[in-house]
């Protein structure tokens, strides 16, 4: 499968991918732990069902230390036992923050609170960007049909 769009061959794509990997580079220095950050990225991918980006969180995960049980269970963390009160909480938001146009009322108060006793203003903030950033990448990758599988562990870093 080729890609409709080469994204590196394009001057415009160059000049706003730029901008765009600098605020992904400025997620991943926030003080989200790094283990949640790719949880979420990949919760997101596969809700978005973006097969480069489940590639690369997956791969990115298991470079940083992440279990394949975890990594395995990430799509039914509500009935896994292997994540925190913290990550679920962050899998929750992610959840409802992609899936806005199925949750009629958007992110629920509760689920906000859920998370906002997990993580501190500035970790809510770096959760909530990242969640949005990732529902960006993911409709870039898919409507250009970027296809799957030759990632490289820090190939965008």
């Amino acid at each position: 499968m080729d890609a409709r769009l080469n994204y590196f061959a394009s001057p415009t794509a160059g000049r706003a991918f730029k901008h765009f990997m600098s605020a992904g580079k400025a997620l991943k220095e926030s003080a989200l732990p790094r283990s949640t950050q790719e949880l979420v990225s990949l919760r997101v991918s596969q809700i978005n069902g973006c097969a480069v980006c489940i590639d690369m969180h997956t791969k990115e995960a298991a470079a940083a230390g992440e279990t394949a049980v975890r990594l395995a269970l990430v799509g039914a963390w509500r009935e896994a036992t292997v994540f925190t009160e913290a990550e679920r909480a962050a899998l929750e938001l992610a959840e409802q923050g992609t899936r806005v146009a199925d949750a009629a009322g958007g992110v629920g108060d509760e689920v906000w609170a859920r998370a906002a006793r997990h993580y501190d203003e500035e970790q809510l903030t770096a959760l909530v960007i990242l969640i949005a950033f990732m529902n960006t990448a993911n409709r870039l990758n898919i409507i250009a049909q970027q296809p799957a599988g030759d990632y490289q562990v820090g190939q965008y870093h």
